[in-house]
């Protein structure tokens, strides 16, 4: 590794994120020198540059709650929109005084001797202990069947999305139903734009059950206290696709079968391209029944939650459909006027550059609530590390403390030898 300076420190955090941010906060409460290193210029970039104009937080803002400066606006059951978010942060940076070294992407990390040796392209760097926070979301994922359409057909990811004036006059296909692709394609209906939506498998919530909002009913019910290990799923957690629903407009549910009803044309999943026509999986009413009976699951659990407690709630006032779109397996773009594809496909994790061998088969770190199996080495901000709240605003100061106490912990007993 030749580079043209060398810093000893006894934790570098990787990442100026919400993550690194916490981290780096819980450090200086230890005085723990740090310092972190962050590949852009700027705090929190992806919140920047991945996020479509109308982005707003799915969660209350009263959820925002990084260690040492919680949410105290004067809307708590609002939903901060994209320069509100970013403003946070920056906020937060500023409170917190995070010894941050901008322009320092990660080129490289290994170990010898019991260090860890840090390379960017302007200097390297040595760390006792190594907090990994920057995220899973690295390189954005567009399918197969992209390459087989016809060249008229203009592509773009849901991270490179915002508006929908950025795309060509006609109609627009949106290729996934997550909370990106579900938000960008009310985002383009909203502008009056024809919209067809391949819809997958991803669970829906109603926004409001009973005079409250569900994420302030699930916080009552200890939802969000449940720990990864009591989790349905298990060690899937993290893979699981997140409800869709909004915060838009003082928030709201996202309903495909109502906007199926207004115009869009909904699909089942994208199977694949043949000549210039699209083929499409028989799953469209399974995908959309089984998104309305988690969210009838989840009304039914508040509802015994406030029969058990005896809580004085009004009526119900949602409105749901059972209207079932006319189901279409193949569609020929040539023969269409489709101009364009969002593809709302998520992300794949790029660790290339960290020489380490804490990594499962899929490529997902290997760690116990950020604890790797290689001493020293931590992360933080993954999806589902401990709780549902562990890459989000919400609980990430927990887990950031949590490994900083490990931190803690180890350098004492190096003291005390």
């Amino acid at each position: 590794m030749s580079t043209t300076s060398t810093n000893h420190y006894s934790s570098i955090i990787i990442g100026a994120g919400q993550a690194g941010l916490a981290t780096s906060y819980w450090l200086s409460k230890q005085n723990i020198d740090h310092l972190i290193l962050e590949k852009s210029d700027c705090i929190a970039p992806n919140w920047r540059s991945q996020r479509w104009d109308s982005f707003c937080l799915v969660t209350p803002n009263w959820q925002c709650q990084l260690p040492g400066m919680p949410y105290s606006g004067n809307d708590p059951d609002g939903f901060m929109v994209k320069d509100d978010v970013i403003a946070y942060l920056e906020n937060y940076y500023r409170y917190t005084r995070a010894p941050v070294f901008f322009n320092s992407p990660v080129n490289r990390l290994e170990k010898n001797g019991g260090r860890y040796f840090i390379e960017t392209p302007t200097r390297q760097f040595i760390a006792d202990h190594v907090v990994i926070a920057c995220g899973s979301y690295h390189l954005p994922n567009i399918l197969p069947a992209a390459t087989a359409m016809p060249d008229h057909i203009e592509h773009i990811h849901s991270s490179n999305y915002k508006n929908s004036e950025q795309l060509p006059a006609g109609e627009i296909m949106v290729v996934g139903t997550g909370q990106s692709g579900c938000q960008i394609a009310e985002d383009l209906h909203l502008k009056d734009r024809k919209v067809h939506l391949c819809v997958g498998t991803a669970p829906r919530v109603n926004r409001r059950y009973r005079g409250k909002d569900v994420v302030n009913w699930l916080d009552a019910m200890n939802y969000y206290e449940t720990t990864i290990d009591k989790h349905p799923e298990g060690d899937n957690a993290p893979n699981a696709t997140n409800h869709y629903v909004t915060g838009r407009d003082g928030g709201r549910d996202i309903n495909l079968r109502i906007f199926a009803e207004q115009g869009m044309q909904l699909y089942g999943r994208l199977k694949r391209c043949d000549a210039a026509v699209l083929q499409f999986h028989n799953d469209l009413a399974t995908n959309l029944n089984y998104a309305d009976a988690v969210a009838k699951r989840i009304r039914d659990s508040i509802e015994r939650h406030i029969q058990e407690n005896s809580i004085e709630a009004p009526a119900d006032d949602n409105i749901d459909s059972d209207f079932l779109p006319y189901h279409c397996e193949q569609l020929d773009l040539n023969q269409s006027k489709i101009t364009a594809v969002v593809w709302a496909t998520g992300f794949s994790s790029d660790y290339s550059w960290l020489k380490l061998p804490v990594f499962k088969d899929n490529g997902q770190p290997i760690q116990s609530r950020g604890i790797s199996p290689e001493p020293g080495l931590y992360f933080v901000g993954l999806n589902w590390m401990n709780t549902w709240g562990s890459g989000r605003f919400y609980h990430v100061g927990r887990d950031a403390e949590h490994i900083c106490n490990a931190i803690a912990a180890s350098l004492q007993q190096y003291k005390t030898g």
